[in-house]
């Protein structure tokens, strides 16, 4: 059977299983969370078959003990047909197998493996989380066969059999009390097994949110900026068209070189989603395409000016990339929410951090609050995913500010003597 034909099967409360847990299959296996539990047949029947060839052969050389007869055949076939109910019933099974199991000792029989089926049943019931029920009837048996051994034996077949050795009494408790160890034991692997599983399973459904979330992020940022480019000199080539044809042609070559960056930065997030696995074919973009993306806003209408403060470094990756998307909707934002004609981009470089600072002088345009919305929203998962944080909002003098830090450490997590 390959692997791939093995049936899946849940521990109870926890996920599904492809052939079962690293120890085996034990009796505490499902089939699924809505499936009704199996029928455990074929242990039950091992367990039944071993009882009975044991104790015949045990009773054919026994000398002071009472032949296996038809009621002692029926004892130890009545045990193992109630582990069928392990699964589905286990205090049921427990119990009764405690009973079989006594009726078995009452009656003299010759002792084989008789108690087999309740060792099965009281670790079944442990596991199943029927401790209370497991130790009750472990201590009924206990009790059971002091009765049967110190006081009922007088009565009991065969005929002039002695008391039972105190010994023997001490070394079957420490064989309950062991044999509850085992049960306990299998019980906390197994829902130490399940809790890791689950674990496991969150990590990876937190690791898929948080992708999905930075594609969303890319997106956005990547098509809200060049389509406000792209909405903005539309509308130029549409008003000069026909009175000044030269300035609608210098709009739809800004269209087609926002258009074609844009495509070429969806195409470069979507690879990612067919093999996530590969390295990207061209860089991600970072504060050193801010002049680029200064000419773009120039062509949308936006003067851009930037300033750096501090010694200019190269930064990580993952910063690089946050601090050029920080800006880029920042001034998407001017462009489309605000009527100010230009705007201030200040970079500082810190020992240990990048501060960016966009400020345009408004005012807002009717209907475009630029406190509100998924570009805010990014820029602060954006900085949040680096322990740092953007702050926005409106200034006294009825423009608008976006202050974002992202935490760096120099090159290579290092910080240098030139950044100090």
């Amino acid at each position: 059977m390959s692997d791939d034909q093995v049936p899946r099967r849940e521990w109870p409360g926890g996920a599904a299983l492809r052939g079962g847990p690293p120890w085996g299959v034990g009796p505490w296996m499902r089939n699924g969370p809505d499936s009704p539990l199996r029928w455990p047949v074929r242990s039950s029947l091992a367990v039944a078959f071993i009882q009975v060839m044991a104790s015949t052969f045990a009773s054919r050389h026994a000398v002071d003990q009472v032949h296996l007869n038809a009621l002692g055949y029926a004892l130890l076939l009545a045990g193992p047909a109630l582990l069928v109910l392990r699964l589905r019933l286990p205090q049921v099974a427990v119990y009764g197998t405690m009973v079989t199991t006594l009726g078995y000792l009452a009656g003299g029989f010759a002792r084989g493996p008789f108690f087999l089926c309740f060792l099965v049943a009281f670790c079944s019931a442990v596991v199943h989380g029927r401790r209370r029920d497991a130790w009750a009837a472990a201590t009924g048996l206990y009790a059971g066969h002091l009765l049967v051994g110190h006081w009922l034996y007088r009565w009991l077949p065969p005929a002039g059999q002695p008391a039972q050795g105190w010994g023997q009494e001490f070394g079957i408790a420490a064989s309950l009390l062991a044999l509850g160890a085992v049960a306990e034991l299998i019980r906390v692997r197994r829902e130490q097994f399940v809790r890791a599983r689950r674990e496991r399973a969150e990590a990876e459904r937190h690791r898929a949110d948080e992708e999905r979330l930075r594609i969303a992020r890319e997106l956005h940022d990547v098509i809200a900026h060049s389509l406000s480019v792209i909405n903005v000199q539309a509308g130029v080539g549409l008003a000069l068209i026909d009175e000044r044809p030269e300035q609608a042609r210098i709009a739809l070559t800004t269209i087609k070189a926002a258009s074609k960056e844009a495509l070429g930065e969806v195409r470069q997030v979507l690879g990612t989603l067919r093999s996530p696995g590969s390295a990207p074919r061209t860089p991600a973009p970072g504060l050193d395409r801010i002049p680029e993306l200064a000419g773009q806003a120039a062509a949308a209408g936006l003067q851009v000016s930037v300033d750096i403060d501090g010694r200019a470094r190269t930064l990580p990756p993952g910063v690089d990339l946050a601090a050029f998307r920080i800006v880029q909707e920042a001034l998407t934002n001017v462009v489309r929410h605000s009527g100010a004609r230009t705007a201030r981009v200040r970079i500082g470089y810190r020992p240990r951090e990048v501060e960016l600072r966009i400020d345009d002088d408004g005012p807002a345009t009717a209907g475009g609050d630029s406190g509100g919305g998924n570009g805010l929203i990014g820029m602060r998962e954006r900085a949040a995913a680096l322990s740092g944080g953007v702050e926005a909002g409106p200034r006294g003098d009825g423009g608008f500010r976006v202050v974002a830090t992202l935490p760096v450490t120099g090159l290579d997590g290092v910080v240098t003597e030139e950044d100090r």
